[in-house]
């Protein structure tokens, strides 16, 4: 069976095969000194200079960007100069030469319009000053994508079919970049509507419930009811926040207490609650709203339509490199092709969240990090997920 890659994944491992065979190709002429060959040294080198070069194109096709990559991707072109322009203009120029900047625009226009790259042989690119080594250059597209957002221009006193050649792979290197770079920006405009969607769920049943339990206490217990609105305060101060798409464990927690203290105004003793939480776990990043919406489902639909009293059991485990989160409730359970249908987006079911928790999991970590729903009818239901206590992409906001 032929392996397969995610397309993130085909399109790094696509640009570091591309930038061996430069390293190699460019050491090719060399011979082999000391302990080291040069095809060696010459490839570390090249390798080393993208690494450098790729942390930059990491935010994309930006002034910022090209100006501080640009000069990595000259050091391993070994041009004179190195321009990299976008749609609307010039983004960075490095290296001699600089009166030229204006024209690299111009000179890529080809490029833009063909996506093929193209050679300004000698005499094409006039100046004055005798000194200066720009007199011919090539250029080459940077796609991201399918489509040309941008060039790579090599200035050299003279082309040749080499210059051609590097140009050419490391643009096509510099192009897988950007795709990655895209992708993880989609990634991120995906989770973020992802939460848009998520916080216009939140139950106006459960506001409404709420503000009614809340009401009931005001002339039977004031400060009962004085708690329960501070309760409430933080519980939407937090489901609406701003911030970054990842907090605490502990976070995440103090909200589901928050919640639970005010479904508990309405259910009474009707509501049974059990927290086992590993301290360890507590400071690990998660995805906010990650456990909130499993803990309402465990109530609303587990719990909240059985008779008598009902039992929902929080857990939180350390189990070496990841962390365990688990909701289960003893409640009137539910058909497990239901659920399935529910997590492949193929049912719009009343279920808060949970193909939306599910979706945002396997994005920031995989697809074997999303939820595990074990439940029948009249058995209750178990929702569980682990994630990497260290993951990319996963910081402090």
């Amino acid at each position: 069976m032929s392996p397969s890659f995610d397309v993130p994944t085909a399109v790094v491992v696509a640009g570091a095969m591309l930038l061996l065979g430069l390293g190699i190709w460019l050491a090719g002429r060399g011979r082999r000194r000391g302990f080291l060959s040069t095809v060696d040294r010459v490839t570390y080198s090249t390798l080393h200079t993208a690494s450098l070069a790729s942390r930059h194109l990491a935010d994309g096709l930006t002034p910022e960007s090209a100006d501080r990559a640009g000069k990595h991707l000259l050091a391993i072109l070994g041009a004179r100069s190195v321009a990299i322009c976008d749609a609307s203009g010039l983004l960075a120029w490095t290296g001699p030469g600089e009166h030229h900047s204006n024209d690299a625009h111009s000179h890529a226009e080809a490029t833009r319009n063909s996506g093929a790259p193209t050679v300004i042989g000698a005499g094409e690119i006039t100046c004055s000053d005798p000194d200066c080594p720009i007199r011919a250059a090539v250029t080459a597209p940077l796609i991201a994508d399918e489509r040309v957002v941008g060039t790579l221009t090599a200035y050299a006193p003279t082309t040749s079919a080499g210059l051609a050649q590097a140009t050419g792979e490391l643009a096509r290197w510099v192009s897988a970049e950007l795709d990655v770079a895209e992708l993880g920006r989609a990634r991120t405009r995906a989770m973020e509507a992802e939460l848009r969607a998520l916080r216009a769920q939140i139950s106006p049943h459960f506001i409404y419930n709420s503000l009614g339990a809340i009401a009931s206490f005001v002339r039977t217990d004031p400060e009962r009811a004085r708690e329960l609105i501070l309760e409430f305060a933080d519980f939407t101060r937090y489901a609406l926040r701003q911030g970054g798409p990842f907090t605490t464990l502990a976070e995440e927690l103090r909200n589901v207490e928050r919640y639970l203290v005010l479904e508990q105004a309405r259910f009474g003793e009707r509501l049974q609650v059990s927290l086992l939480i590993a301290p360890e776990v507590l400071p690990v990043r998660v995805p906010y709203l990650a456990v909130q919406p499993l803990v309402e489902n465990a109530v609303r639909h587990g719990l909240a339509t059985k008779e008598g009293v009902g039992h929902v059991t929080i857990t939180a485990a350390d189990i070496g490199g990841e962390a365990e989160i688990s909701i289960e409730d003893d409640g009137v359970g539910t058909d497990p092709e239901q659920v399935q249908r529910i997590l492949d987006g193929q049912s719009r079911a009343d279920s808060v969240g949970l193909g939306n928790v599910d979706a945002r999991l396997r994005q920031v970590y995989g697809d074997e990090f999303g939820l595990v729903v074990e439940t029948a009818v009249g058995a209750g239901t178990k929702v569980s997920f682990r994630i990497p206590k260290y993951a990319p992409g996963v910081h402090q906001d």
